[in-house]
Order: C-alpha cells, then sequence, then structure tokens
C-alpha cells in the first residue's frame, strides 16, 4: 500500500470512527442538527463548497482502482463525498432533505448508519494502522 493510501486510510478511519462514536453518544443531537442544516440554504450551500474541496483533494490525490481493499476504499470515498458535496451545492434545500433524510429514512435509522460508519472507519484505521507497522 502505497504512503499517501496509508496516510488517507488512517486519516478518514479515525475521523469517521470519531464521528461515529459522537452520533452513538447524540443520536437527538445528530438528528435535529441534520434536520436544521438541509432547512437552512445558506449554510448547506458553505458545507457543500468545503465538502467539495475536500472531495476533490481526495479524488485528486488517490484516484487508484487497483491495488487492493484499501486503496480502493480510499477512493471509493473521495468520490463519495464529491458527488454528496455536488448534491448539495446543486440540489435545493428540499431535494437534499428529500434524498439524504427522509428518502434514507435518516431517523429511523440512525443507528444503523451510525454503525456503517463505525465499521468503515474501522476497516480504514485498522488497514492504515497495519500497513504503517510493515
Amino acid at each position: 500500500m502505497s504512503s499517501r493510501t496509508t496516510f488517507l486510510s488512517k486519516l478518514i478511519g479515525l475521523y469517521l470512527i470519531l464521528i461515529a462514536l459522537s452520533m452513538f453518544t447524540h443520536k437527538q443531537a445528530s438528528v435535529d442538527t441534520m434536520t436544521a442544516l438541509v432547512h437552512n440554504p445558506p449554510l448547506l450551500y458553505v458545507i457543500g463548497v468545503i465538502a467539495v474541496v475536500a472531495g476533490l483533494a481526495m479524488v485528486l490525490g488517490h484516484n487508484v482502482w487497483s491495488g487492493g481493499l484499501f486503496p480502493l476504499l480510499v477512493t471509493l470515498t473521495g468520490w463519495l463525498v464529491l458527488i454528496k458535496a455536488m448534491l448539495l451545492l446543486f440540489l435545493p434545500a428540499e431535494a437534499v432533505y428529500g434524498l439524504l433524510l427522509a428518502g434514507t429514512r435518516f431517523e429511523q435509522l440512525f443507528y444503523l448508519y451510525s454503525a456503517v460508519v463505525l465499521v468503515l472507519g474501522i476497516c480504514l484505521a485498522y488497514g492504515g494502522f497495519r500497513a504503517a507497522e510493515q
């Protein structure tokens, strides 16, 4: 695994672990924040702009579609961040709400989504730190 893949795997993995743990401990605050966010178009736009920068940085810095599971997970994460950011920028707030919260049943499936984020974070962090030891 390349040093860039190792670094991004550790960075994204630890970020996802911390976000998931925060979500688990503050469910209602997380749901309320997401709901308030999608009903605030100026804030949604600012977050979209920041996410585009993050997504573009990951895609331009690590667009690797071979070499094993971890390079692929890092690349897919970058593309997913970029796609989500573009949705935030170009869709109206009502569509974002329908697509990202109501359409995914975010509040009802909150713990499932949080668990997926946690597992992905653990996998990426494990792969990144394991590769750094070798």
